[in-house]
């Protein structure tokens, strides 16, 4: 049986996936008129294997690359036929903030009708769970690997809620899986540049890499918010706003603690690690409300 959002039963993801619980809250507020291009992704592999597919609105699966210089092309296509709806591109942290990025910069500096929505679990899940440039400070991965003489990852997450941001895009925003109402909201909000591109990070907690139970999938993603470890705001026309009041944070250490993926940290040599990441969450906190 199908859903009204135009994403139907029968995808293949994992127990506890966030991606497939976020396209179905988008495709609700973006309704059927939409086409959406997904780059090579857990998302594209679970959803689209022929000949079977969960999509039922227009799809087009690009390459790992160019999903943004695909969406491009398709608006201006629908402008030449005289058609009107959403074109939304979709891809994964190593589609956006890596090997994606020279296409998405070229979309934002064109100011190409696009809305695009970066779905970060954090690494290359897909192909083995290897580290990307989204990858949290101190965390496991396959190529990250801590040991006597490594902390697991040793740089910050690439800003690229920033980077999108200083391509004077209109409307630039994180987003939740934990928080749906807000992630509907912020949707809704970049659909409405109807004339120019609109950008949307999202955190999804994935069980396999982040190693944890996945019916923790939602609460993992609240705790992610509720500790800072993951900001919810938006920068719409060049102004800031943080979407939930700061509030008083609970420490780091509750969220890193759920996860397989920090378990190292909690050895006696690495303590020094988790306040090391208290103090960034902390600076980064205060960095953003002074700019709002």
């Amino acid at each position: 049986m199908g859903v009204k959002c135009g994403f139907y039963q029968g995808a293949t993801n994992c127990c506890g996936c966030p991606e497939t619980i976020a396209i179905r809250n988008i495709l609700e507020v973006a309704g059927k008129n939409t086409v959406v291009v997904n780059a090579t992704s857990c998302l594209e592999i679970v959803s689209s294997q022929y000949p079977h597919t969960s999509w039922g609105v227009n799809y087009i699966h690009g390459a790992f690359e160019n999903a943004s210089a695909i969406a491009s092309g398709v608006t201006l296509a629908l402008e030449k036929l005289g058609k009107k709806g959403n074109v939304i591109a979709i891809a994964g942290d190593g589609g956006t903030l890596d090997i994606g990025l020279q296409a998405l910069s070229g979309t934002l500096e064109r100011g190409d009708k696009i809305c695009f929505i970066c779905m970060d679990n954090n690494a290359y899940m897909n192909t083995g769970i290897q580290r990307s440039s989204a990858t949290p400070f101190g965390a496991w991965t396959t190529t990250s690997p801590p040991g006597k003489f490594s902390i697991g990852e040793e740089k910050w997450k690439k800003p690229i809620v920033e980077i999108v941001a200083a391509h004077r895009t209109p409307y630039v925003a994180t987003a939740s899986i934990g928080f749906i109402p807000d992630l509907k909201e912020k949707v809704k909000k970049a659909l409405e540049k109807k004339n120019q591109p609109s950008f949307i990070h999202v955190e999804c907690p994935c069980p396999l890499g982040w190693k944890f139970n996945p019916s923790k999938t939602i609460e993992i993603a609240k705790l992610a918010v509720k500790t800072g470890m993951w900001i919810l705001y938006e920068i719409h026309n060049g102004k800031l706003n943080i979407s939930k009041p700061a509030g008083k944070r609970k420490p780091v250490e509750e969220y890193l603690k759920t996860q397989g993926r920090f378990a190292h940290l909690f050895k006696p040599r690495n303590k020094h690690i988790i306040k090391k990441i208290q103090t960034h969450v902390d600076d980064e906190w205060e960095r953003l409300l002074e700019n709002q």
